[in-house]
């Protein structure tokens, strides 16, 4: 019945709590709860990404530190190194990891000076395979059977450590102002199966900067290699370039220093400079000296033509040349006695200075492989013949040839021979 309450909410009442309010119909119109999406939308912020100009300018940067590196690289591998130019985009862990299937090599490079961040340079384990291979003296063709390890990691850090130097230098050069980098770190990475990518770097969690290059070594690399920036470090490092083109404001011009007119011998006439000698230019029928110009009667002619003579002009006519004493002049003549040469030094000053003399019995070259295997025992066999005088040096330089001879217990040389 309406207007009576039930058992349940005299019971609640009783009890001193509230019933419970009955729940809304679904097919109602104003449903009681709205959705949670709704009611506490997700608070997302807005992704961050480069300009056009930004990536231009990264992409520029990049190419000039790679080219460096390059360079670098070819010394070390003794093969035509060749990267391309580079593509800039964003990236997320998801694409590295759908473009890089099997393991690859990671290397951390941060900066210590110049610029504050760390960046990620990502090779390819058979490129790696391939370089380290160069670098030990092999042809990087046998590797196949090689598993990547430590002395290869070691190998790869120093390349890397030298070419990314070298693009450090080019940096500086490029911003004007000093940069350096902390040696290079150098791990093998499964991307597919790691889970935790901060353990590698923090800024792989997000979104990132990727520049892509496409690098060649001979006939034995071709293959991409990436280089991951953090948004905030490539946004200063484009701050930086952008600073570094802006044009330096010329520099004030000097106040020019005023022109004395050098006297004249006489009073000027009107119409004629101060201290103007009275000449005529040769050119364009200009009326001789002392005769009045064109539209001008009584007016001497100077200079003409808008022309001012300078300081140190010819003189007037007439005026008297000054007095200069010229005489020719006198050397004293070279001495060709070298007796009276040989006289002024005095050897005794120097007689006690020490030189290290060195008997030499022979040389020979080997490669590295054969000097691995020295063992005791090794005869090694050297480029003279029993008998042949042996060299003596003085200070690394061949001064004589002798013999040798045993003097009590001990070697001697006899000289037989001085060099000239």
């Amino acid at each position: 019945m309406d207007g009576m309450l039930s058992q349940d909410e005299i019971n609640a009442l009783l009890s001193g709590g509230i019933p419970d309010a009955p729940a809304a119909d679904a097919s109602t119109d104003a449903p009681a709860d709205a959705p949670a999406e709704d009611a506490a939308p997700a608070a997302a912020g807005p992704t961050e990404s480069l300009t056009d100009d930004e990536k231009d300018a990264i992409g520029e940067v990049a190419n000039i530190s790679m080219g460096t590196s390059a360079t670098t690289l070819y010394s070390l591998v003794n093969r035509k190194v060749n990267i391309t130019t580079p593509v800039v985009d964003m990236a997320t862990w998801d694409s590295i990891v759908n473009e890089y299937e099997r393991p690859c090599v990671f290397i951390k490079i941060k900066y210590t000076e110049g610029l504050e961040g760390t960046n990620i340079l990502i090779l390819k384990e058979h490129d790696v395979k391939i370089i380290t291979d160069l670098m030990m003296g092999g042809d990087g063709t046998n590797i196949e059977e090689t598993e990547l390890s430590d002395i290869h990691l070691s190998a790869i850090s120093e390349a890397m450590n030298q070419m990314m130097g070298s693009s450090a230098t080019s940096l500086s050069s490029m911003l004007g102002r000093m940069i350096d980098i902390s040696p290079p770190e150098a791990n093998l990475v499964d991307v597919a199966g790691l889970e935790k990518q901060e353990d590698i770097s923090s800024f792989l969690l997000g979104t990132f900067v990727r520049i892509t290059f496409k690098m060649q070594i001979g006939d034995l690399v071709d293959s991409k290699i990436m280089q991951l920036y953090p948004i905030d470090f490539a946004k200063s490092l484009y701050d930086y370039f952008m600073d570094s083109q802006e044009p330096e404001a010329p520099p004030a011009p000097e106040p020019a220093a005023p022109q004395m007119a050098a006297p004249s011998m006489g009073a000027p006439s009107s119409g004629q400079s101060m201290g103007a000698p009275q000449m005529a230019p040769p050119s364009m029928g200009a009326p001789a000296m002392g005769m009045p110009s064109m539209g001008a009667p009584g007016m001497d002619f100077g200079m003409g033509m808008g022309m001012q003579p300078q300081m140190g002009a010819a003189p007037q006519m007439g005026m008297p040349m000054p007095n200069i004493n010229i005489q020719p002049a006198s050397f004293t003549p070279f001495s060709t006695d070298v007796n009276a040469m040989q006289s002024q030094e005095n050897i005794a000053l120097i007689k006690d200075v020490p030189l290290e003399v060195t008997v030499e019995l022979g040389r020979t070259s080997k490669a590295i492989s054969d000097i691995l295997d020295f063992a005791p025992g090794t005869i090694i066999e050297l480029d003279k013949i029993a008998g042949e005088p042996v060299d003596v040096l003085v200070n690394g330089k061949l001064v004589a040839k002798g013999e040798v001879v045993v003097i009590e217990e001990n070697f001697g040389v006899r000289v037989t021979e001085i060099i000239n």
